[in-house]
């Protein structure tokens, strides 16, 4: 019995060693009381708030918005409610409203830059007028059946695709990396805008509606990301203005499609926030000296 006591009193208290280092006396899977002490629960679990959400997910109404007005335009375009005058006329609009939007909200915008965009502008609508005759006979071979069914199929991978949160979106100046999902995107919905074209029956046709498409496929997303990163009391308020206008714009057109777009704009921002907040309370997560080693670098210039 003394020999028992003496080696328990020998035997050196157990520490923690770093990667399963062994220790003289202890099993390599030996823990003491002192263990659990460090151990942190929630730790990187961030804490959401419903109505922050709710305007986080305004972005993704919003867009959703933009789209559905490009395929209202579309649709009074092949049903010659719309002519080639109007379209022309909405892309002059477009156009100068968008220029001056970015003049009003961007904080780098110089001259200089200013003239590099309208030269290049005029350049690719120049472009696009040569190439308008190719896109009017460009699915001439097609039945139109095919191209309403590719054409939906290309919006819906577009929106799938795009990027809300505006991580590759850059103010004029800046460098810009898009990702590649966001430029599938933006090439689905060029090709749906050139397959709409192909069922017009003029050049001028062709060449104003995909005008009209390329401007806002293009640059809704830049003149969006200026007015929210200058007010963003100013983009709810576009933001609501533009999906008043989306929702009168398909009541008029189909009273189905109006059902279903309020309540896919509900769900977008009241249901899915909610159910996100929800869900919270379900995370668990537990660290502590168990979890692998993070280094930290503090870099001193």
């Amino acid at each position: 019995m003394e020999d028992k006591v003496e080696e328990s009193c020998s035997q050196p208290a157990w520490r923690k060693v770093a990667y399963g280092g062994m220790q003289p006396g202890y099993d390599d899977n030996y823990t003491d009381e002192s263990f659990l002490e460090g151990m942190v629960m929630n730790a990187n679990v961030v804490k959401r708030d419903i109505l922050k959400v709710m305007q986080d997910s305004v972005s993704i109404s919003q867009y959703l918005c933009i789209v559905v007005l490009v395929v209202c335009v579309w649709t009074y375009t092949l049903g010659s409610t719309i002519g080639e005058a109007n379209l022309l006329l909405l892309d002059v609009a477009l156009l100068g409203s968008g220029f001056l939007v970015l003049l009003l909200t961007a904080r780098r915008l110089s001259l200089y830059l200013l003239y590099h965009y309208i030269l290049n502008i005029s350049y690719f609508i120049c472009g696009l007028y040569i190439l308008a005759p190719i896109y009017n006979t460009l699915t001439r071979s097609i039945s139109s059946d095919s191209i309403w069914a590719l054409t939906v199929s290309l919006l819906i991978l577009h929106l799938f695709l795009h990027d809300y949160s505006g991580s590759t979106i850059k103010p004029p100046g800046a460098l810009n990396n898009p990702t590649l999902t966001s430029n599938i995107s933006l090439n689905a919905s060029i090709v749906a805008s050139v397959l709409i074209a192909s069922r017009l029956p003029s050049r001028l046709h062709v060449f104003a509606i995909v005008l009209f498409s390329l401007q806002v496929f293009l640059f809704a997303p830049l003149v969006t990301y200026c007015i929210k990163k200058y007010s963003f009391r100013l983009h709810l308020c576009f933001s609501f203005a533009l999906m008043l206008v989306t929702l009168a714009m398909v009541f008029m057109l189909n009273r189905m499609l109006f059902a279903f777009l309020l309540g896919l704009l509900v769900f977008v921002m009241v249901l899915c926030p909610y159910w996100l907040i929800k869900i919270q309370g379900y995370k668990f997560e537990i660290n502590g000296p168990w979890d692998e080693a993070k280094l930290c670098f503090d870099i001193k210039e």
